[in-house]
C-alpha cells in the first residue's frame, strides 16, 4: 500500500464513525514510530472532506523534570510510569470532547523543552470535529476507555532508534548520545508498556510503518 492509500483508508475509517460528540482518535506507538507525521498527514484528507481537525500530542502533557526523573534520568520505569500527566489529558481534553463534555478543551499544559507550565488557550470544538492525538502509551489503563478509535503505529525498535538518532541529535548532542538514551531508557520503558498493555492487540487498526512510503495495515485478531 502506498502512503496516499493509507491516508485515504484511515480517513474513510474515521469519517464512518458516528458519535454525538467529537471523535477522539489515539495514534499510539513507540518513540520515533512516525505517529506525529501520520497524524499531520491524516489531517489533510479529513479537512478536504469538511471535517474540522483538532491536533494535539501527549508531548504537551509532560510532568515536570523533577517528577519525570525522580527514579533517575535513565530509568525505564521512570519513563513509563512518571513522564506524563494523564489526569490533565483527561480533564482538559478527552473528557470535554466526550459524551458528557462541553467541547471546551485545551491541547497542552507543559513545555518539556523549557520545563515550565504553559497556558494553552481554551478552544471550542465543532460537534463534527476529529481529534488526532499522537503519543506513546496511549492505550494504557488511564486513557484506554476515552478513545473512540485507536491506531497503533508499529515499527521495529532498531528502525525507531535509527530514526531517532537523526531526529534528536540537537536535543541530545550527538547520534551516539541519542542511541544510548534510547537503549537505556526509552526502549526498555516501551517494552514495559508493550508487555503490560498489549496495545497491538487492543487497537482498532495497526499500521506497519517500518517502510513509511509503503506501509501496511492490519486489523488485530481477537
Amino acid at each position: 500500500m502506498v502512503r496516499s492509500q493509507l491516508l485515504q483508508t484511515l480517513a474513510d475509517q474515521l469519517i464512518a464513525i458516528k458519535q454525538p460528540h467529537p471523535i477522539r482518535v489515539a495514534i499510539d506507538g513507540v518513540d520515533a514510530a512516525g505517529k506525529t507525521s501520520l497524524a499531520n498527514e491524516l489531517s489533510q484528507p479529513l479537512r478536504k472532506r469538511h471535517r474540522p481537525v483538532i491536533r494535539a500530542s501527549l508531548d504537551g502533557f509532560h510532568h515536570p523534570r523533577r517528577i519525570r526523573h525522580q527514579r533517575g534520568s535513565t530509568s525505564p520505569e521512570g519513563y513509563y510510569y512518571d513522564t506524563f500527566d494523564y489526569e490533565a489529558v483527561k480533564t482538559l481534553l478527552l473528557t470535554p470532547l466526550g459524551p458528557d463534555g462541553n467541547w471546551q478543551y485545551q491541547t497542552a499544559v507543559f513545555d518539556f523543552d523549557t520545563d515550565v507550565s504553559i497556558l494553552s488557550p481554551v478552544c471550542s470544538a465543532h460537534p463534527h470535529s476529529i481529534l488526532l492525538f499522537d503519543g506513546v502509551f496511549l492505550l494504557c489503563p488511564e486513557l484506554y476507555h476515552y478513545w473512540d478509535y485507536k491506531i497503533f503505529v508499529e515499527v521495529e525498535f532498531t528502525v525507531a532508534v535509527e530514526r531517532a538518532a537523526t531526529r534528536d541529535q540537537v536535543r541530545f548532542g550527538s547520534a551516539e548520545a541519542v542511541q544510548a538514551r534510547y537503549w537505556q531508557r526509552y526502549v526498555p520503558g516501551q517494552r514495559l508498556y508493550l508487555q503490560s498493555c498489549q496495545p497491538g492487540e487492543r487497537a482498532d487498526l495497526i499500521v506497519d510503518n517500518n517502510d513509511p512510503m509503503n506501509p501496511k495495515i492490519y486489523i488485530p485478531q481477537p
